[in-house]
């Protein structure tokens, strides 16, 4: 395929997307509600609390016992800094792609859109592996919990979906154009 050089400069001059960062800030921030709400303020699992019952043979360490909830906190630590690594890395590759008018962009659909998107994609990935695959955990364990491992599997599909409209409802984000500018592609 031909290219002219109005093309190729063209794109090359065409700001970069926020959609990675916005991902992966989203993938970070979901854990965090995830780890912070269930883990630890609500008490209903943690990330070990059901390999009594898992599909992979992972030692058993019953969280109401002194040893069980250090090993199950330890991981809960694990699973914490993930979380926090992804977050500093969607700030670093934001950052990196956006030099100039970094308040507007925190106002802007299109990032928070893309997060929606990112957080959606965590509740995905974490609720099938961890909660179906592996069984290691479960949303809420005991009676019903496979409704409560599909609920949060609905609510990561709608975070992505509501994401992903709200990021197609905002405007392109310029990263480098004066304020009060939108000029450019969808970001």
């Amino acid at each position: 395929m031909a290219t002219t050089r109005g093309e190729v400069r063209a794109s090359l001059s065409r700001p970069r997307s926020i959609r990675l960062p916005g991902i992966v800030l989203g993938v970070g921030m979901g854990g965090f509600v995830d780890g912070i709400l269930l883990h630890q303020l609500l008490q209903w699992h943690h990330m070990l609390s059901s390999t009594d019952q898992d599909h992979i043979g992972v030692k058993y360490y019953n969280a109401h016992t002194v040893s069980g909830l250090e090993m199950n906190t330890l991981w809960d630590g694990i699973f914490h800094t993930v979380c926090w690594l992804s977050v500093l890395l969607g700030l670093a590759i934001l950052y990196s792609r956006v030099s100039h008018n970094r308040r507007r962009l925190w106002t802007s659909r299109v990032l928070w859109g893309w997060m929606f998107v990112g957080w959606g994609v965590f509740n995905l990935v974490e609720g099938v592996l961890d909660h179906h695959i592996l069984g290691i955990h479960h949303v809420y364990a005991g009676d019903g919990q496979i409704w409560w491992d599909l609920g949060f599997l609905v609510l990561g599909a709608l975070l992505a979906a509501g994401g992903f409209l709200l990021q197609r409802s905002g405007q392109p984000f310029d990263p480098h154009a004066p304020a009060g500018r939108s000029e450019g592609r969808r970001v």
